[in-house]
């Protein structure tokens, strides 16, 4: 008698369909190994990834800087309150606010870009004693509940309403309307320096400058989410360097610790320190964490890999740009964070991707988006956009 072998895959995506908690259903793959931009199946199967787990492999998968760091790190100490000072924590924040736009000198360290917002709505409320929230539509921060009632996708709020009161959506990219709404009652301004999950939108020339000047004239505080954006991601460091705007508040996550949870929110002068017990996080800047996005951060700068990713986004731009008026509307984006606009929905082109062994993202129904390892190599990046156009050719 022949016994038929065990599909662990297939067993451990039904483990995680029948036991998870039902909010994210897995496709039926599983992938066991990684490095640099590829994901391998238990059988050995080479995936090119485009997505970087939603950008958060940002030095790909199993990077040896970070690895060692990590292992170093957890051979000494993992966990340790803030209430005591730590060599790992001290380090990363010396270098975090190093790089950070002046006058940007503190930062509160969490585990995820959603906590980074959540601090950075606290932050707010308590430095201008004000509860009125300026967002925009299409916009997203988060599903917990604060950065939930920033976010603008009524499918996402539906079925946790009433959320946090006060807070409005305005068009992005209309100064206008963000004219008309922040008013003496708007504590923050919350907005994305480019939109990822609305579909790869940079903000049009002028409008964080005009965004920065209305905050300053009406006393809220202006807060851009970087969590998609910053770590080099578009091209420089933090997406808002472009444009040579400094918000109040700084939120950053995904790409931190090139894998490891972590999240900031970063603040200056115009907040200053925080009252003590104000805020907190049991996990947030523990060594582990801390040691990983130290590694991480010395290794873009080192390698000067925002620089790159900006020349690898270019080169995709180019390559794309023939299927506007074809099978695309248009090709947006910046750096390695690519969005292309689709005159069908997305789904079927992520399918065909997946055939062909990439992995990649959608932002919103019918945007395909791209958001790459930044370490990828020039020939990886290009197999990417080959299969790309086949697909939408």
């Amino acid at each position: 008698m022949t016994v038929a072998p065990i599909d662990r895959a297939a067993a451990w995506v039904a483990t995680e369909t029948d036991h998870g908690a039902g909010c994210v259903r897995p496709r039926p793959l599983a992938f066991v190994d990684g490095e640099g931009a590829r994901l391998y199946t238990e059988s050995g199967e080479e995936y090119l990834d485009a997505s970087a787990s939603y950008g958060v492999a940002s030095l790909g998968h199993a990077h040896p800087r970070v690895t060692a760091a990590i292992a170093d790190q957890a051979r000494r100490l993992v966990a340790l309150t803030p209430s005591y000072a730590n060599d790992a924590r001290a380090r990363y924040l010396d270098a975090l606010t190093a790089v950070l736009p002046a006058p940007l000198d503190r930062a509160f360290l969490c585990n995820s870009g959603t906590e980074a917002v959540e601090a950075g709505l606290k932050i707010s409320r308590l430095a201008t004693e004000r509860h009125g929230v300026v967002a925009c539509a299409r916009g997203f921060h988060g599903r917990t509940m604060g950065a939930l009632s920033a976010t603008a996708e009524r499918a996402h709020r539906a079925p946790f309403t009433p959320l946090l009161q006060g807070v409005g959506h305005v068009r992005y990219g209309d100064a206008a309307a963000l004219d008309e709404a922040i008013t003496e009652e708007t504590g923050a301004v919350v907005l994305e320096v480019i939109q990822g999950e609305g579909g790869v939108r940079p903000a049009p020339d002028g409008y964080l400058a005009e965004a920065r000047r209305l905050c300053d004239e009406r006393g809220a505080l202006l807060v851009f989410d970087e969590v998609q954006t910053g770590f080099g991601r578009t091209g420089t460091l933090f997406a808002c360097e472009r444009e040579g705007v400094v918000p109040d508040v700084l939120c950053l996550g995904k790409g931190i610790a090139g894998g490891v949870a972590m999240g900031a929110a970063a603040f200056g002068p115009r907040v200053g320190a925080l009252p003590p017990g104000s805020h907190g996080s049991t996990f947030g800047g523990n060594p582990l964490a801390c040691a990983a996005a130290h590694a991480t951060l010395e290794t873009l700068l080192d390698h000067d890999i925002p620089r790159r990713a900006a020349a690898l986004g270019e080169h995709a731009q180019e390559r794309l740009a023939p299927l506007v008026g074809g099978a695309a509307r248009e090709v947006r984006g910046r750096g390695l964070m690519v969005g292309i606009e689709l005159r069908t929905k997305v789904a079927p082109v992520l399918a065909a991707l997946l055939e062909r062994r990439v992995v990649a993202l959608s932002a919103g129904r019918n945007v395909l988006r791209l958001l790459p390892p930044l370490v990828i190599e020039e020939d990886e990046w290009d197999a990417v956009l080959d299969r790309v156009l086949e697909v939408l050719s």
